[in-house]
């Protein structure tokens, strides 16, 4: 059930700020969102597999600091 529209009068209040809405995803100060396609997200196991890598080489460097036990 929609509601008739009035081309003439001015659009207030939701019907004004659904038309101006603007896609978080695609504003131009956010810099790593992007809004992808339906089947081509990224999978949650390169999230997994990019923090095991970050903490091996985080581990790793860390084992060239002096002092350590």
């Amino acid at each position: 059930m929609t509601a008739p529209t009035n081309s003439t009068a001015p659009q207030t209040g939701a019907q004004a700020v659904i038309a101006s809405a603007v896609d978080p995803a695609r504003r131009p100060d956010v810099l790593l969102r992007k809004r992808r396609d339906e089947g081509h997200e990224i999978s949650a196991w390169w999230m997994v597999g990019a923090f095991v890598a970050v903490s091996a080489a985080v581990v790793s460097l860390l084992s060239w600091v002096p002092g350590g036990s």
